[in-house]
């Protein structure tokens, strides 16, 4: 595979089902070997990241195709009312996912489509976009190195900040 082969470009309609695949890739497992059943996904604090995509005027997802065949895919989303995210701010601050298919990751993928979010996020005029990382995730590297800060913590979280002005 060759980075150049990659495509990066906004998720189409007949693609919104894939979310729901996309989210249960961007859960971490801590334990490949055992990982969460898929119904995971389904849970209401799960199910609020993916449920009814692109109804809200800030939900915008960026895919990764090979070949036509997608491969990962980061998205943002902007929490209202009494859910929200794990790595809820407030509700001017969308939380970012992303999801990255097992056999592509560590190949540049995340990096790529990280970097076109951001791309797309100042031009859609965000000021600032959260995430939340399980503490052990290895992916907390890729976001330290695009200007993601630490800004509150808990048990088994961190929640990251990025300033995009």
């Amino acid at each position: 595979m060759n980075i150049e082969e990659i495509i990066i470009r906004e998720i189409q309609p007949y693609e919104y089902p894939l979310m729901k695949e996309f989210m249960y890739e961007a859960v971490y497992h801590p334990d490949p070997n055992n990982p969460y059943p898929k119904e995971l996904i389904y849970y209401p604090e799960i199910r609020i990241y993916w449920d009814d995509w692109n109804a809200k005027k800030d939900d915008y997802c960026l895919i990764s195709l090979i070949d036509d065949k997608p491969i990962g895919a980061v998205w943002i989303r902007t929490f209202h009312g009494v859910l929200k995210g794990y790595g809820y701010i407030d509700e001017n601050t969308p939380e970012l996912s992303i999801a990255i298919f097992p056999e592509y990751r560590n190949k540049g993928i995340g990096t790529n489509l990280m970097n076109q979010m951001i791309r797309l996020m100042i031009s859609k005029g965000f000021k600032k976009v959260s995430l939340s990382i399980t503490k052990g995730n290895k992916a907390i590297h890729l976001y330290n190195r695009l200007g993601f800060k630490v800004v509150n913590e808990n048990e088994n979280d961190y929640i990251m900040l990025m300033d995009l002005r």
